[in-house]
């Protein structure tokens, strides 16, 4: 069987939030056109793997409008439909008003969103008011039908409250992915945030035990690959896997990179 891969598309790094640890964000960003796909179409045609995963990511992918994903996402499935592409966002859900959320579930498109804890800790690490917005967006989805998945960014304030965090998520029976926050490549955000590898460590152990405890009310997703990895010997997410080669990104003006981590490195 051929190997699958993965294309990420960044509609822009624009985001409307301003989350205090984040550097993958970029003001002033340009926003991708619909002939950047067309384009993308055009490129991928005469690939002959068994499928594709198409992932809208950014900054925020939403900034793109609900006029883009209407042409967007018609083009890629048909296009390439000999690719059986799937597809997945990224997104902080501020901006998924109906309209979008009819869209997207025609296409199955299952969301990621990011929501470090209850509110108020929450808020203080991504900013005031964040929490709420996210959360009428994430009832949108759920009134559409979507999946929504969450990342948690743990930096060396929250961490001090993961017990409050594992309960928020296994209360909520929210699925989870959990993101160290991490010293910006870029030099511009402030180290403070920063969870150093003892931290980290301890909270990938204590978590371990804690997941162990309630395996039948919470998914967290990161120690389900880690798990996956051990006893397979095979990664399946690029965090524990060689991705270069069946990786690739297109920025919002129709560069191409093999990694979208490389691309957002890409000033540097």
């Amino acid at each position: 069987m051929k190997n699958t891969f993965h294309v990420m598309l960044i509609p822009t790094l624009g985001c409307p939030a301003r989350c205090s640890y984040c550097w993958s964000s970029e003001a002033g960003s340009p926003i991708m056109g619909i002939d950047t796909i067309q384009e993308v179409v055009e490129w991928l045609k005469d690939f002959r793997e068994n499928r594709v995963t198409i992932t809208f990511h950014g900054g925020e992918p939403l900034l793109a409008g609900a006029e883009f994903y209407r042409q967007a996402l018609p083009l890629l499935s048909d296009g390439l439909a000999h690719l059986k592409p799937e597809f997945a966002m990224q997104s902080n859900l501020w901006l998924l008003a109906p309209e979008l959320g009819q869209i997207l579930a025609e296409y199955h498109v299952p969301l990621g969103t990011s929501i470090d804890g209850p509110q108020e800790l929450n808020d203080q690490q991504r900013g005031k008011g964040y929490y709420e917005k996210t959360m009428r967006g994430f009832e949108i989805a759920q009134a559409h039908g979507l999946r929504v998945s969450f990342i948690c960014t743990f930096t060396s304030h929250s961490v001090k409250s993961k017990e409050a965090i594992f309960k928020f998520f296994k209360n909520n029976r929210f699925t989870f992915k959990l993101h160290p926050a991490l010293p910006s490549l870029r030099g511009t955000n402030p180290e403070q945030w920063v969870l150093s590898p003892t931290e980290y460590g301890e909270l990938l152990v204590y978590l371990l035990n804690t997941y162990l405890e309630h395996l039948d009310d919470i998914d967290i997703l990161n120690i389900n690959d880690l798990f996956k990895c051990v006893f397979t010997r095979h990664g399946t997410v690029c965090t524990f896997a060689d991705c270069m080669g069946n990786t690739f990104a297109v920025g919002p003006e129709g560069d191409i990179y093999p990694c979208y981590r490389l691309w957002e490195c890409r000033s540097t």
